[in-house]
């Protein structure tokens, strides 16, 4: 029963990431540039307190439950579909610490096109990985339960 909940909590808090992340893709950062120039650093400095409490937990579960089921792995479930759900979190975890924080640092201090649009091309990286890991996780799903 605790495998069970530790890969169901893996699996809710995964899922969620992949459509939060979709979005923050598609709605989410491109309408930064319509917040205006001179407003645009107070926004961006709320936007990103109060993001962090939308993404932290749900991306913490997911982080920790990916390295427990290393060791809590479901009957049947192969071990690569751990690790490669494991690297897939990597990848969106690196990508947001080198790449889309340092973004949201600089535009707390000034609206940037060029940045902006860095911002929203390089985020299809972690959209990517997600989204692939999204699909693992339900794979992973159907595999062990059903």
């Amino acid at each position: 029963p605790i495998i069970r909940l530790l890969f169901l909590a893996h699996l809710g808090s995964s899922l969620y990431m992949v459509g939060l992340i979709w979005f923050v893709q598609v709605v989410h950062y491109p309408l930064f540039d319509s917040v205006g120039n001179r407003e645009f650093p107070s926004y961006e400095q709320r936007h990103t307190a109060l993001t962090t409490w939308v993404v932290a937990p749900p991306m913490l579960i997911e982080g920790a439950t990916a390295v427990l089921l290393i060791w809590f792995r479901p009957i049947g479930l192969p071990e690569w579909s751990v690790w490669s759900g494991l690297a897939l979190l990597g990848v969106s975890w690196l990508s947001t610490a080198f790449i889309q924080v340092p973004c949201h640092e600089l535009l707390s201090k000034v609206f940037d096109p060029v940045v902006h649009q860095r911002l929203v091309s390089t985020n299809w990286l972690r959209t990517a990985a997600w989204s692939l890991h999204g699909g693992l996780v339900l794979w992973m799903a159907w595999s062990s339960f059903c």
